[in-house]
């Protein structure tokens, strides 16, 4: 898989792949949950990765309860280790990230937020991605209905 990738994306091969893990997650405004997530990362053309995530909402038990948001959207590697992230949630939000690799661990946040009439208030979010002892280990911020960025996501999740 990692030959037939050019080379400005060999540094971000650590990503590639499905994930699938457990997470929690929380906001002022719709308290705690427990999520199960899966999580692909695929290289498309050029520089381009597809990334696109599945969720679902737990019980105590860690048994599904339901569907939870979806994302889709690409990740356009640019030189210097630079990313330009784009987002689009099923919630009908879309978002534009700018981040930085360094290692085995990217960060990055909005630039732009666009929403649906019918969409949550969404005006910022934030993210960090790392590899972790094998494991996917990411954490989400979001600045929404009038609060401020704030820790919303966090999971870590194993090749699936």
């Amino acid at each position: 898989m990692v030959a037939d990738l050019p080379g400005e994306l060999a540094a971000w091969s650590w990503l590639l792949g499905s994930w699938r893990g457990d997470g929690i997650g929380g906001y002022p405004t719709i308290g705690d949950f427990r999520f199960r997530q899966e999580v692909s990362f695929e290289h498309v053309a050029g520089t381009t990765l597809r990334y696109t995530s599945r969720s679902w909402v737990l019980d105590d038990a860690g048994e599904v309860l339901r569907a939870s948001a979806g994302e889709a959207g690409f990740w356009r590697i640019q030189p210097a280790d630079r990313v330009e992230a784009l987002f689009v949630f099923s919630t009908g939000v879309a978002e534009i990230h700018y981040g930085l690799r360094t290692g085995l661990s990217v960060e990055m946040a909005s630039d732009v937020v666009a929403r649906t009439r019918s969409a949550k208030d969404v005006a910022a979010g934030k993210r960090m991605y790392g590899l972790v002892e094998d494991r996917l280990v990411y954490v989400a911020e979001m600045a929404a209905v009038g609060e401020r960025l704030l820790p919303h996501l966090s999971a870590q999740l194993a090749r699936a």
